[in-house]
C-alpha cells in the first residue's frame, strides 16, 4: 500500500521590515490554493525586531490556514532595548506565540523544533548560532518519544555547521547536535540564515545528516532570486523543489555549500549557486 504524500512548505527569513511583497503575494497564493498539510518558517521573520515588524509578520503568519511552526531567528531579538532583550526576548512574539517552535505531527512524519539562537553569547558576534544543551535536550527527547516508524524533520535557524574557529563558529555545538540526529535517522535539518537554498549530507561520526536550507523571501538576496522550499515525503522519498517567481530550475538554485556567514558572497572560493546574482551590497534599513 502506498503511503499519502505529504506536502510541507519550507520557507524563511522573510524579514519583514525589508520583505519582498510581490514574492509573499505569490506564497500566499501558493499555499491558499496548494494547501500544504504544514508550513514551517526557519526564523528572521522581522529585520530589526521592531514592533511593526513584529506586526506586519504576526498578520501575515497567522492568516495562513494551514499548520504552522516557526523558528526564531537571530533577527528576531530584541536590537535596541538591551534590558527587554535580556528579559524579555520573546515577548513580541505574543500575537503568534502558538505556533513558535510548535512541534507538528503529521501522519508518519513529525516536524520537531530545536532552536539555536541565545540572548547572549560569550563572544562578540550573537548573530550567529549556539545550540545549547537544554535545547538538544528537549528536542531528542521529542524524537525519542515519537511512534515507532514515525520519521522526523528539525527545524531550526542556523544550519548546524561548525566551521570557523571556536570564536567564528556558524553554530556552536552543531556538530554535536547533528551527531545525535544522524543517530536517530532523522529525515532532515530545516533551516534558513544563509539567503541560498541548499540540500546537503553533511557527514557526522555516526552517519550523514541531510541539511535542507530555505531561500528568503526578502529584498536581501543574496545569489538567487527569493524562494521558499516546496518538500514532498512519500513515505520513501524526501524530494525538494526550490520554487521561485522566475522558474529557475531547482539545481541551478542551489548552492553546493554552506558560507562560513550570511553575508553576500565578496570573493570567487565563495559558495554560490549557479544563477550567480551575488548583489554589490547586503541592501540597507531604511
Amino acid at each position: 500500500m502506498t503511503a499519502e504524500v505529504r506536502r510541507l512548505f519550507h520557507l524563511s527569513d522573510i524579514h519583514f521590515g525589508l520583505e519582498d511583497r510581490e514574492a509573499l503575494e505569490w506564497v500566499r497564493g501558493e499555499i491558499a490554493t496548494r494547501r500544504p498539510d504544514a508550513v514551517i518558517i526557519t526564523g528572521d521573520h522581522t529585520m530589526r525586531a521592531r514592533r511593526h515588524e513584529f506586526a506586519a509578520a504576526t498578520r501575515w503568519i497567522t492568516a495562513l490556514d494551514v499548520p504552522v511552526t516557526i523558528s526564531i531567528g537571530n533577527h528576531d531579538m530584541p536590537y535596541f532595548n538591551l534590558i527587554e532583550r535580556f528579559f524579555a526576548p520573546y515577548k513580541r512574539f505574543e500575537g503568534m506565540k502558538d505556533v513558535v517552535e510548535r512541534e507538528l505531527d503529521l501522519p508518519g512524519l513529525a516536524i520537531v523544533p530545536l532552536k539555536t539562537v541565545r540572548r547572549w553569547q560569550p563572544r562578540f558576534n550573537w548573530s550567529k548560532g549556539w545550540v545549547t544543551p537544554a535545547a538538544l535536550a528537549r528536542c531528542l527527547r521529542a524524537i525519542d518519544a515519537l511512534p515507532a516508524g514515525m520519521r522526523a524533520l528539525v527545524a531550526v535557524h542556523h544550519p548546524l555547521r561548525e566551521v570557523g574557529t571556536q570564536g567564528t563558529a556558524l553554530t556552536k555545538h552543531g556538530e554535536a547536535a547533528l551527531r545525535e540526529l544522524a543517530r536517530r535517522k532523522v529525515l532532515g535539518v530545516l533551516s534558513g540564515h544563509v539567503h541560498d537554498p541548499f540540500d546537503i549530507a553533511e557527514p557526522t561520526a555516526e552517519g550523514p545528516v541531510r541539511m535542507i536550507g530555505a531561500g528568503t523571501l526578502s529584498q536581501r538576496t543574496r545569489s538567487t532570486p527569493p524562494s521558499f522550499n516546496e518538500l514532498t515525503w512519500d513515505g520513501t522519498t524526501l524530494t525538494v523543489t526550490a520554487r521561485n517567481l522566475e522558474d529557475v530550475p531547482t539545481p541551478a538554485m542551489m548552492i553546493a555549500d554552506v558560507p562560513p556567514d550570511a553575508m553576500p558572497p565578496r570573493s570567487p572560493d565563495e559558495p554560490v549557486a549557479p544563477v550567480d546574482r551575488v548583489p554589490e551590497v547586503d541592501p540597507p534599513v531604511h
